[in-house]
């Protein structure tokens, strides 16, 4: 690897995780390259500006978001609807856990995106997040026989994200997780199977009691 190439790897590293810590708006160039270890003006040369050096970051982040979407559409290829929405729950279950410190730059990106937006959540939104959703509401449509434009499915596919999500965010959030919920017992204990099961499990369940379509 060249030096120029060891130095753009090293930028993106660090502003990987000062964005997931801080979010784009927080972070200066300066500190990003204090921690790369690099000139102040390596990021102007590699990426044109801070939001060149972002963009950068989000195409990563994005990659790694549907690389783990793929491979939950590739491993329920051919299973009835029911199985690949439980494959599909411990696959994001995994991706957002199973890998909590590795990603968790990723996650700190979409979690700023979605309270502070800046000019690539637009892209993030559509590239990394609806292919997702457009996969679980498939299935969803699926077992409810059902256009996938009926609210119910929309719904439920909400229903599954937001279960998920709130455990995926527990690693970051356990101090305002033991204050609020002071005597639960830490759910992750047993890993990950039994309680990807039972999101599965739950979410089937509330899917299948068809209610009727309440309003748009």
């Amino acid at each position: 690897m060249t030096r120029d190439a060891a130095t753009r790897d090293r930028l993106i590293t660090a502003a990987s995780r000062l964005f997931g810590k801080e979010g784009y708006r927080r972070v200066t160039v300066r500190e990003i390259c204090r921690e790369a270890k690099a000139n102040v003006a390596a990021v102007n040369y590699h990426f044109g500006d801070k939001l060149g050096l972002y963009r950068e970051v989000v195409d990563q982040a994005i990659a790694v978001i549907r690389s783990g979407a793929a491979a939950a559409r590739e491993g329920g290829a051919g299973l009835p609807a029911e199985d690949r929405l439980r494959h599909y729950v411990h696959a994001w279950l995994t991706q957002l856990l199973g890998g909590a410190d590795t990603h968790a730059w990723i996650h700190g990106i979409m979690s700023h995106e979605m309270s502070e937006p800046t000019p690539q959540a637009p892209r993030i939104g559509r590239e990394a997040i609806r292919p997702r959703i457009e996969y679980l509401s498939a299935i969803i449509a699926e077992i409810l026989a059902c256009p996938v434009t009926d609210p119910r499915v929309r719904r439920g596919t909400m229903a599954v994200q937001s279960h998920c999500l709130w455990y995926g965010r527990l690693p970051r959030i356990q101090a305002f997780a033991r204050a609020a919920f002071p005597d639960w017992p830490n759910e992750l204990a047993d890993g990950l199977a039994p309680l990807a099961d039972y999101i599965a499990e739950f979410s089937l369940a509330g899917i299948r009691l068809r209610t009727p379509t309440v309003g748009g």
